[in-house]
């Protein structure tokens, strides 16, 4: 690296931190405000409340990591554009093109970090943060899907009236059906305990249909316990009512495969994965589009005026992918158009006007 891009790094890195150091404060700000509605609640303290904040700092980095970066970076940018030092680099050689991609892969490193942050350390701080805020509270831990849930499991549909911690269910009846899509037997058990890979239901009531005969035609027998094979896991109960957003892409695909196989909808996984995979080329659009405007003349309109059209302009855009996320699961419309098809234009448009100015 050399000792241009070295410095341009530092500048970038230094202003990024200082706009993520300040995003946070703000954060933890009007966060702990809503904290002491509880304050003072059973054995929650100050202290709990600030341990609890810290905790979930890591999601909100990830969470909040595109709009942190590009608004470091063009930051950075511009304060060398008003120290006229990328002039001095331009004139030294170093084209506007050189410059922009050598800001985006300094953009791209720290998508990198974001990225390994929210998939390694997330899941665990912001687990740990709710079962410690809970305990404090009094609250007793228990399963996020207390109320109980339905899957379709191959032919089988699965109601599940009482999770208790994702291994202990109550009140469970599953319903097998033919290729008819007719009730072939049903199957009820107060209580199942389940090992990751079979429901074991005790005290299980059995009724079969005849498909020979009419409907009135049942036989029922009674087991003191049936073991009944699943092709769901215990991560895939884990986070049945856990938004899509705070999934880990892992267990993005694990849910999409699962619907797949059972011939489900998985539209709003697929459209969170997509979204995770097309961010750091939205990134790079953002950060091209903001460049625009650093590299712009100053002698009509002021370099902070222009950096805040750049990076307005850029969130705006996101804000528009979001509509348009929206609109696919609205609509019926293909996650993969509706998630890379804006961001290839608007990268190829701001290619195109970069290329132009960089050779004037």
């Amino acid at each position: 690296m050399t000792t241009r891009n070295r410095y341009i790094a530092k500048v970038l890195l230094s202003f990024t931190v200082s706009v993520l150091i300040i995003w946070l404060g703000v954060y933890s700000f009007f966060n702990f405000l809503d904290e002491m509605d509880v304050i003072g609640r059973s054995n929650y303290t100050s202290f709990h409340a600030m341990k609890y904040i810290a905790l979930n700092i890591p999601e909100v980095i990830y969470s909040h990591s595109t709009s942190v970066i590009l608004i470091g970076c063009i930051l950075g940018m511009g304060q060398l554009s008003s120290n006229n030092e990328l002039l001095i680099m331009r004139v030294s050689g170093s084209s506007i093109l050189k410059i922009t991609f050598f800001t985006v892969k300094v953009a791209l490193f720290f998508v990198f970090f974001c990225i390994l942050l929210g998939e390694i350390i997330v899941p665990i701080s912001s687990e740990y943060a709710e079962k410690s805020r809970s305990k404090a509270l009094g609250i007793a831990s228990v399963s996020k899907n207390d109320d109980g849930f339905w899957i379709k499991d191959g032919q089988n549909f699965i109601n599940v009236k009482k999770n208790l911690d994702g291994k202990l269910f109550l009140d469970v009846s599953i319903f097998e059906i033919n290729s008819s899509i007719a009730i072939k037997s049903v199957t009820s058990a107060t209580k199942a305990k389940f090992n990751g890979q079979s429901l074991e239901m005790q005290d299980a009531d059995v009724y079969l249909l005849d498909e020979s005969k009419f409907i009135d035609n049942i036989s029922h027998k009674q087991l003191n316990t049936l073991n009944k094979l699943v092709s769901f896991d215990s991560d895939f109960i884990t986070s049945l009512n856990i938004p899509p957003e705070n999934l880990t892409t892992f267990k993005i695909i694990k849910q999409i495969s699962y619907l797949s196989d059972n011939k489900l909808r998985s539209d709003i996984f697929e459209l969170e994965l997509y979204k995770r995979l097309i961010r750091p080329f939205t990134l790079i659009g953002m950060i091209i589009i903001a460049m625009l405007f650093v590299f712009g003349s100053n002698r009509s309109v002021t370099l902070g005026r222009k950096i805040f059209f750049g990076v307005a302009l850029a969130l705006s855009f996101e804000l528009v992918s979001r509509i348009g996320s929206a609109f696919s699961l609205g609509f019926n419309v293909n996650p993969i158009i509706i998630t890379t098809l804006p961001t290839f234009i608007v990268l190829v448009i701001a290619f195109l006007f970069l290329v132009k100015k960089s050779v004037r």
